[in-house]
This record gives structure tokens, sequence and C-alpha cells, in this order.
């Protein structure tokens, strides 16, 4: 019989439904209570927060909001600014004038086209200004509790290549990959709990492999034993 290359049997291996499950569970122990770290108290302003969090940390975003959200209260009256107007206020959030017309943008097709609501489905999320995927998945999976895709940033990026996961470098293709694996019902929740992950143990830079509860499942090239 041919011998089966070194490379797929490992990927089999990697992939196989009861290491995923062990990882998968895990996670759950480790991690019960993760969530979203943007702070919002609904829809619109979760969308305004993911916005603004591209190339900017969480924290930094949560110490623009509450301001913001006081100043600006609602949907209708971020469609009635300038860019002019909404660029002070966000400016701390880096790359601020495409982020107030990304905005500015969603805030007025919302109240064109979904009668002032923030839509619930991936493709009407698509057609707002500055809603990629990752955006549409973190609305649609901490607003509405709809699984549609695989929130990925950049600890889950990481993390989901280190546990072998993924060998794929782009969002969407990272995403395709987990969606393939992973139970529906773990989409939302796996995202959150690899995110807490990544900012407690599995650094970028410094993994701190020795606490890490995933030791045994992890052959990354760059794990610290």
């Amino acid at each position: 019989m041919p011998q089966v290359p070194v490379t797929k049997s490992k990927r089999a291996a990697a992939l196989a439904p009861e290491r995923v499950k062990k990882i998968l569970s895990t996670l759950r122990r480790t991690y019960p209570e993760a969530g979203c770290a943007l702070r919002h108290d609904d829809a619109w302003q979760l969308l305004v927060a993911t916005i603004l969090s591209a190339q900017c940390t969480d924290a930094r975003v949560n110490q623009i909001t509450p301001g913001l959200f006081k100043k600006i209260p609602d949907v209708q009256a971020f469609a009635r600014l300038s860019p002019a107007e909404l660029e002070p206020e966000i400016r701390s959030s880096g790359f601020f004038r495409n982020k107030a017309k990304s905005i500015i943008g969603a805030a007025r097709a919302i109240g064109e086209r979904f009668h002032g609501q923030v839509p619930r489905t991936m493709p009407e999320l698509l057609e707002l200004p500055g809603v990629a995927r990752k955006t549409a998945n973190v609305v649609l999976g901490v607003a509405f509790g709809q699984a549609e895709g695989v929130v990925v940033d950049t600890h889950v990026r990481r993390i989901a290549r280190r546990l072998e996961l993924t060998r794929e470098n782009s969002p969407e293709r990272i995403e395709r990959d987990l969606i393939r694996i992973l139970p529906r019902g773990e989409w939302i929740t796996f995202s959150h709990r690899l995110i807490a992950h990544g900012r407690k143990l599995c650094l970028a830079r410094k993994p701190r492999c020795q606490q890490c509860p995933l030791q045994n499942l992890c052959n990354s090239s760059d794990k610290v034993v």
C-alpha cells in the first residue's frame, strides 16, 4: 500500500473530532464566563464599538464609548453628524477619519434602508459601510445570539494556527476552516474563549505554556517547554 505522507497524517490527527472536543471542553472549563469585552447597551452601540476596535484595543474603545454615546445617543443622532464633528470624539482609536466615515455611513444606511434598526442578517450587515465579516459576526453573535460564522481576530488567528486547527493566514479562510470542524453551537463562544486565552496565557511573543491547560494538546513550533 502507498505510504500516507506524514504531513497529511499529522493534519488528520490535529483535526480529529476527539482532539477538537478536548480543546473545546478545556476552553469551556477554563473560561466559563468569557464574553464580549466591548461595553454596549444595544446592537447599534456594539456595531460602533466593533468598528472602533479595528487596530485598537478593547480597553481603549471602552474609554471612548461611554462619553461618545452620552453625547450622541442613538443611530439617528449619528446619522446627522458630519465627519468633522465625529472625528475628534474617536481620534484616540486610530484611523479615526476612516472610522468616522464608516460609522456615519452605517448610521445613514440603517436609517434609510432598515427603518433605523441594525439588520439581523449577514448579507444585510455586509451592506453597511465599514462592516466586514468579523464585525458582522460580532453583532450577530453577541447582540442577537445568531451563529452565522466565527469571529477571527488576531488572538483567534494566532491560537487557531498554534493549535493546528488551520494553516491559513487570511481571516476569511481561517473562519472557513473553523466552521468545518466546530459544532455550530460553539461558533460564538469559541471566539470569546480563545480571545480570553490569548490575553491571559497564549501571548504573541512569550506564551505562558507551562500554565496553559492546553499544553498537552499543543505542538506549536514556538511552544515554550
